[in-house]
């Protein structure tokens, strides 16, 4: 039997294990050895195979030995197998239409900030997810646990963002993007200069988030209608619990209560200013709330629904935000990553214009 590619077969394991949303140590065991293997030549892999001395080298251990060990004989890794066969049933109907519809995803963290992964693995799981593109929207500076980008290291990323894309498979491009925090009095925590030069901007309160109501309420309104702003990224802010927990960003299985603020008014304005809000697919926040989300769609609002990847196999959590939507009925033109790329950019620069 031909061998298989124990590189890729690595690769996707690592990969369904971020979709899992397992710990991150198991991940990297696994984009460790393929990273390894992939310096090796042929000849030595599979000598090492035969010898089975595999786990004599740097980043590769007993388990992941294994799986090389069976790829090379032709074989589909056992642990492959077993993450695949655990790995969920197939959208159906409304949700099934929604996630056909989407585009792109435009809420994805990179190893620039509090990510896992550079942002060319996490573009590359992008084009095999079918995606046209990929908004990366690392956080700013504020937010220092998360390595946000000063204005500084946004300028670079935006020039490495621009090379990176003449390298890109043709028909998909990485937006240029920022998750902006909303700072205590609705401020928006980056450059004016450098927000009018992103593709998206994703808002989002990651600071005293047990404000009382009042002051919430000012705090949202004031980003919502600051015209830099796009997208009003996981807009209670919640923390429930989900399976794994596993990336950097957001360890430990905690839970948090949602925001309290007046949704009315917060709805309104983001009609008003004709921003979208966002249907949150991770399934730590799956935010906001189904009671908000149909609220927000009888009011007539804008949505995105994105994943807030913090590694390649999490963009594949699109499924989780699809469901929701469906359950509150969002129609799929109300969902701005389901228009074209360029209908995409005329909407959100018409905010930075006004």
């Amino acid at each position: 039997m031909a061998s298989r590619d124990p590189v890729a077969d690595l690769r996707r394991i690592a990969f369904h294990l971020e979709r899992a949303n397992e710990a991150t140590y198991r991940v990297r065991a696994f984009r460790s050895a393929a990273a390894a293997v992939s310096t090796l030549d042929e000849q030595e892999l599979t000598a090492r195979a035969a010898a089975g001395t595999l786990a004599e080298l740097s980043g590769i251990g007993d388990v992941t030995a294994r799986c090389i060990t069976e790829s090379l004989a032709g074989d589909e890794p056992v642990y492959l197998r077993r993450l695949l066969s655990t790995a969920g049933s197939d959208l159906q109907g409304a949700a099934a239409t929604l996630r056909d519809a989407l585009r792109g995803d435009c809420h994805s963290h990179s190893d620039w900030s509090d990510g896992g992964s550079p942002i060319e693995e996490m573009a590359l799981a992008a084009v095999e997810l079918g995606h046209e593109y990929l908004v990366l929207t690392d956080h700013s500076p504020t937010l220092k646990v998360a390595n946000g980008l000063t204005p500084a290291r946004l300028r670079r990323q935006l020039d490495h963002v621009a090379r990176l894309n003449d390298a890109l498979p043709d028909g998909f491009r990485v937006l240029t993007g920022i998750e902006v925090d909303i700072l205590d009095d609705g401020s928006l925590d980056q450059e004016d200069a450098l927000l009018a030069r992103l593709d998206v901007v994703v808002g989002s309160v990651h600071s005293k988030l047990r404000d009382e109501s009042p002051r919430m309420t000012r705090r949202m309104l004031n980003a919502i209608a600051n015209p830099h702003l796009d997208v009003l990224g996981h807009m209670t802010g919640r923390k429930v619990l989900a399976k794994g927990d596993g990336d950097k960003g957001h360890r430990g299985g905690r839970t948090r209560p949602p925001s309290t603020f007046d949704l009315d008014k917060v709805i309104a304005a983001c009609i008003e200013h004709d921003k979208a809000i966002e249907i949150n697919s991770r399934p730590d926040r799956l935010d906001p709330p189904k009671r908000m989300l149909t609220v927000a769609v009888e009011a007539g609002c804008k949505f995105t629904i994105d994943t807030d990847a913090h590694a390649p196999g999490q963009l594949d959590w699109l499924d989780n935000g699809c469901k929701r939507a469906a359950l509150c009925a969002v129609p799929v033109e109300d969902v701005v990553n389901t228009w074209p790329l360029d209908k995409l950019l005329a909407w959100t620069s018409t905010h930075s214009a006004n």
